[in-house]
């Protein structure tokens, strides 16, 4: 679908992520004032946010997913908790192992939820084969099913394995991570690295080809990672990361990230030249502030920032709301129109990020106005159903049946706006002062 035009505003795309003005804190972060984003309290945000992860989202994944028994997750499940499958991917394994380890470190000390991602760690473990690369998932009981290899979930599973380390005070778990992330990067790093993406154009695939999911993913475990123990290897490679993403990935043509280059970071010849994967892109940039966080960064902090904004608007279905996920040919402004939560999320994320560290009340608005379309839109309860939809048609059409439950990116966004919430709270709604 074709539409509206935003190459005009690429002209202003550089001084927009040099003007964004960072203020002393004391400064209310907050649309308005007062501790309220718009007309929502912050107050009110934290019960709901609250609401949907620990009495929506968690009971249902303990009646319904988890596999108690012999550990792991079933995700491969209806909206009324039935398992279609019960295989396990090491995909959902390292997701759903750092979803209920980060919900141990941070919001909840319970051992039954360090006891989901124990059994999770373990069944995975156990049952990984000496050699390299490891299968992409297993059968309910730990078989190895015959399906490729699967960098992203490799990457996922030392994600997992980080947090889980902090969450039992046990360094091997994080140099499992570390090894894995090595491992990771080496291969990828070869010229002849065959994955392919298969969510853009048509078109052959080129070895080697330089992905910004890959840098993404790559960059989020390297700044957890250094949160837990410094390392300069994931120093390094996490500003290799930075560097991918905001200099060779960035188009200047028309002042957006493309999705794929070429092994030596050029930019491709073929479609992929226009392809521009913005759900991805927001999701990245988001995780380019955190990395800018945790290093109190402000002038990558404000880069980061001003590419978000930039993204969230090219991005905006202005008829019904949301963002879109992908678009296809930027000079023919085509875009796929359907809808994804995940998405969605992660510009609450990057906005409600972005509302504590900086003056910046665009950023309150987009995220008023993303809450208000997620909210009103997304969750299942108006249709008798626990969760919330996960994707869906441009007007998020209800479907009474679903092929699988969301492990990671709608349980991390509820656990990061919680935090956040309640440090705002915490100084009544002022500005983090983190970034000076």
């Amino acid at each position: 679908m074709k539409r509206r035009n935003f190459l005009g505003t690429v002209a202003g795309t550089t001084a927009l992520a040099s003007g964004i003005k960072g203020f002393p804190a004391g400064r209310s972060a907050t649309k308005g004032g007062g501790g309220k984003i718009g007309d929502h309290s912050l107050e009110s945000l934290l019960q709901r946010y609250r609401y949907d992860l620990f009495d929506d989202f968690l009971p249902f994944m303990e009646r319904h997913v988890i596999d108690h028994e012999l550990g792991g997750f079933m995700c491969t499940t209806d909206r009324d908790g039935t398992n279609i499958s019960t295989d396990k991917r090491i995909w959902y394994e390292g997701r759903g192992t750092w979803v209920y380890s980060f919900l141990y470190n941070n919001l909840a000390r319970e051992q039954k939820y360090l006891d989901v991602a124990a059994k999770s760690v373990n069944f995975t473990l156990k049952n990984l084969p000496a050699e390299w690369p490891w299968p992409a998932g297993f059968t309910r009981e730990g078989k190895p099913l015959e399906v490729p290899s699967d960098f992203a979930g490799y990457l996922f599973m030392a994600e997992g394995l980080a947090v889980y380390s902090k969450a039992v005070d046990d360094k091997k778990y994080w140099d499992m991570a570390r090894d894995i992330v090595i491992r990771c990067v080496r291969d990828y790093d070869r010229p002849d690295y065959p994955d392919h993406v298969t969510y853009g154009p048509d078109v052959a695939p080129m070895p080697g080809e330089r992905v910004l999911g890959y840098w993404m993913v790559l960059v989020w475990i390297s700044t957890q990672m250094l949160e837990i123990h410094p390392d300069p290897d994931l120093e390094k490679l996490a500003a290799r990361c930075m560097e991918a993403i905001l200099d060779k990935h960035y188009n200047p043509d028309y002042g957006l990230i493309n999705e794929v280059l070429n092994h030596d970071m050029s930019r491709p010849t073929n479609a992929f030249s226009q392809f521009v994967y913005t759900g991805h892109v927001l999701e990245t940039l988001w995780m380019v502030l955190a990395a800018a966080a945790r290093m109190k960064d402000k002038k990558l902090f404000e880069r980061a920032a001003g590419q978000f904004r930039r993204h969230v608007d090219v991005a905006w279905d202005d008829v019904y709301g949301g963002v879109f996920r992908c678009l296809e040919h930027v000079d023919k402004n085509l875009w796929k129109v359907d809808k994804v939560l995940w998405a969605q999320g992660e510009v609450l994320i990057g906005a409600l990020m972005i509302v504590e560290h900086l003056d910046a009340p665009w950023a309150a608005s987009i995220f008023e106005k993303m809450y208000d379309y997620v909210m009103s839109t997304y969750p299942l309860k108006k249709y008798g159903f626990s969760l919330w939809m996960e994707a869906g048609d441009r007007k998020m059409t209800f479907r009474e049946h679903a092929s699988r439950v969301e492990n990671y990116h709608h349980p991390r966004h509820l656990m990061m706006n919680i935090l956040a919430l309640e440090r705002m709270i915490k100084r009544g709604g002022r500005i983090s002062g983190l970034l000076k």
